[in-house]
């Protein structure tokens, strides 16, 4: 075994050793990213380049709102494969309620934030017109479960502040319908909602969630309970107020780096089952799978080693995944990739643990939940 696997194998096991235990083996599939607008076409980032503004990463090529394709598919995926109750695979989609409202924003010269409830982003985009539909039905078939990953995608206070000093990058995304592509110096990162360089930030980070979450409800049809914070790491000193508006559920690193603040961090080191003071409790994704990435192995055979790691140790696989893999807008390829990829990984497990059990993260987070009492 080369040096390079050896650490992976020790990596595979070492998330596993503490934390909540089960004999059944259960996969949870936890996505982020879901009703976000990120990037909005392929013709968007061709404009945006010939201003000057070049892609970033995968997420500046392929993050697009998810299209009816996207989920048709998608779904047809999730249930090709069923587990010894007879369920179908399901993603837990980490889902943002509100957008950027672009149409408000040009209207005031892109010199106010305004933001949409989720249906009204879809509503108003041309060939959109059946997604939310789709999603509420890939909702009643447990398909997809939504959850809380924050109110939107961006640092409010960063995003304010380009605002103001007219930054060039920000003002060319805004007027192709997209928030991508954007470099800031001395900044942390632009994607992170609660990032922050001062602990001040703290009291607008805390009105963010309360609205969010009933934005999040309005939206969804119910009261999000789990919570994974969008771009970044959120700092403890937010769990109260996550807890006092509803969230008992909190997914976080195996080893967190915890922002304090002007570009400082702490480690923390976590665990699948491990509670905070005010009673919530955290859920560690310990299985990678990200088809898009091109990090020279495959991506199904390193999402099956981490799972059968999780099942060595009695403990649950989640499954750690974003939106991006599965979006075909901008190129179908990528969508045909990634959902190919998926249904492979699917097949797979069902193959190999034909008592595996698929649930919802906040699913599996309450039973956890309810055996610590």
């Amino acid at each position: 075994m080369s040096l390079k696997n050896l650490k992976q194998a020790l990596a595979n096991n070492m998330k596993n050793i503490r934390g909540w235990k089960t004999d059944r083996k259960i996969v949870v599939i936890s996505v982020d990213d879901y009703g976000n607008v990120k990037v909005d076409s392929k013709e968007a980032i061709e404009q945006m380049e010939k201003e000057g503004v070049k892609p970033l990463s995968h997420f500046d090529i392929h993050d697009t709102l998810e299209t009816g394709d996207d989920l048709q598919q998608l779904f047809e995926v999730l249930s090709s494969v069923k587990d010894r109750h007879g369920n179908p695979a399901v993603f837990t989609a980490f889902s943002l309620p509100v957008n950027i409202d672009f149409d408000k924003m040009k209207a005031n010269n892109y010199e106010k934030y305004e933001y949409e409830l989720l249906p009204e982003t879809f509503a108003k985009r041309k060939g959109y017109e059946n997604v939310w539909a789709l999603w509420q039905e890939g909702m009643r078939k447990k398909l997809i479960v939504p959850q809380f990953h924050g109110r939107e995608h961006l640092n409010l206070k960063i995003f304010n502040d380009a605002l103001k000093n007219r930054d060039k990058a920000t003002l060319v995304a805004l007027k192709n319908r997209s928030y991508t592509s954007i470099s800031l110096k001395n900044y942390p990162s632009y994607t992170a909602a609660f990032d922050f360089s001062d602990f001040s930030e703290f009291e607008s980070h805390n009105e963010i969630i309360a609205d969010g979450l009933n934005a999040f409800e309005k939206v969804f049809g119910f009261r999000a309970t789990h919570f994974n914070a969008p771009g970044g790491r959120e700092n403890a000193v937010l769990h109260k107020a996550l807890k006092e508006n509803g969230v008992l559920y909190i997914d976080t690193p195996f080893d967190k780096k915890e922002h304090l603040g002007g570009g400082k961090f702490k480690r923390v080191f976590n665990y699948t089952g491990k509670q905070n003071e005010h009673g919530q409790t955290f859920m560690v994704r310990n299985v990678v799978f990200e088809p898009i990435w091109k990090r020279g192995y495959d991506p199904v055979e390193h999402a099956l080693k981490q799972v059968e790691a999780a099942f060595r140790w009695n403990k649950p696989a989640i499954i750690s995944s974003h939106r991006v893999n599965y979006s075909g807008l901008v190129d179908p390829k990528n969508r045909e990739n990634g959902l190919g990829a998926l249904k492979k990984l699917l097949s797979e497990i069902t193959k190999r643990w034909p008592d595996v059990e698929f649930m919802a993260a906040n699913e599996l987070a309450e039973q956890i939940a309810a055996s610590k009492k």
